[in-house]
């Protein structure tokens, strides 16, 4: 698996750039691999890669973690290439117990990245808006730094006393003798609870914890083409937690349905209802799209349940393909309350008519024939 690149790198910029710099470079980067304009091979996945970049490095919270530690602040752990997969050896429990440190050589336990919770909500849109995107903006109550702390836990902010038990360390060592000699075993500090330091004038504001449930106003893109499966992730945006990174939020898309199109997939639907004569003569009809009203030419001899085709009518694709379809069915309404004179017309066209047959060639069976394949 090819090792992701410095968010730095990917848009151009150096680490001490400002926000208006980061944008500037998104925008001229997102202009040059948009897979609408750029149409060689790995713009797509490139375009992804400056959306990934831009996210981080745009929010500050995210952009701080990120400075501190790498991609690993965004995948729930301290990273690197561990065999085990744990971030682990699975003896080092055995060696902490004997000899007070890890199996991995270490003399401490390596220290997992801590992160905020994931949040979720959900987010209604117009029919429209699912076709073409939007930006929406949503209320979120979330944890965050304590504004009088800043996370330190501490009256005004002040900085938490190292802890005299463990000298920091968060552990505590002892040595055992033992009919095979003597062994170390190290258990978490019971003064300072592992962490290496003691909080001893907690902030009133936060009591203590670091944190406060903040409500904030989340702005969400919506790109163009989703349905109601799809769910956004805004990296970052979730609940904070100290010394850690913050979680993530995850937005459902609820959608209202069209009083005339129906949808799917990329392509939208619309059942034409037209009389026998406007079936037989063709008619103009204005018949709704996404875009508004168009005219539709309905050719002469439009048989039941015939469909046309409006070309680039329909969803955009999320993956930058082609633009779907508007599918045109129409339907004939036969008028079942005639008056008198109709009936009459109806009676001297049918006298003209003579019987009716249908195609040999594209009947009923045939049709099904093809759709079976036999």
């Amino acid at each position: 698996m090819a090792e992701k690149r410095d968010y730095y790198d990917v848009l151009g910029v150096t680490r001490s750039a400002t926000a208006d710099e980061i944008k500037k470079a998104y925008r001229k980067q997102a202009r040059l691999f948009h897979p609408d304009v750029n149409k060689d091979s790995g713009s797509e996945d490139a375009f992804k890669e400056i959306n990934e970049a831009h996210e981080v490095l745009s929010n500050d919270d995210q952009r701080a973690a990120y400075d501190r530690f790498g991609h690993a602040a965004f995948n729930g752990g301290s990273g690197g290439g561990d065999p085990f997969g744990g971030g682990r050896s699975p003896f080092g429990d055995l060696f902490d117990t004997f000899f007070g440190g890890s199996a991995s050589g270490g003399g401490r336990r390596q220290r997992t990245i801590p992160r905020g919770g994931d949040l979720r909500a959900t987010v209604d849109l117009a029919f429209e808006e699912a076709v073409f995107g939007v930006e929406k903006e949503i209320d979120v109550t979330r944890y965050e730094s304590c504004d009088d702390c800043h996370g330190t836990r501490m009256r005004d902010g002040q900085t938490p006393s190292t802890c005299s038990n463990c000298n920091g360390t968060g552990e505590v060592r002892r040595v055992q003798n033992t009919i095979l000699g003597q062994f170390m075993t190290a258990s978490a500090c019971d003064r300072c609870g592992g962490e290496g330091v003691v909080v001893s004038d907690p902030c009133p504001t936060c009591r203590g914890r670091g944190r406060q449930a903040k409500a904030r106003k989340i702005a969400v893109t919506v790109p163009p083409g989703v349905d109601e499966q799809s769910t956004l992730r805004l990296s970052g945006q979730g609940e904070q937690v100290r010394d850690g990174v913050p979680g993530n939020l995850f937005v459902s898309l609820r959608i209202k349905q069209h009083k005339d199109l129906g949808r799917a997939g990329k392509h939208l639907l619309y059942e034409l209802p037209i009389t026998v004569a406007q079936a037989a003569l063709g008619a103009e009809i204005e018949i709704p799209t996404v875009e508004g009203p168009i005219d539709f030419d309905l050719p002469a001899g439009t048989q039941p349940n015939q469909q046309f085709q409006l070309r680039a009518k329909g969803v955009p694709d999320l993956r930058g393909g082609e633009r779907g379809d508007q599918i045109v069915t129409a339907h004939v309404v036969v008028p079942t309350d005639l008056t008198p004179e109709q009936r009459d017309l109806f009676e001297q066209l049918g006298g003209t008519l003579g019987k009716a047959t249908f195609s040999k060639e594209k009947g009923f069976f045939s049709r099904v024939k093809d759709a079976l394949g036999v």
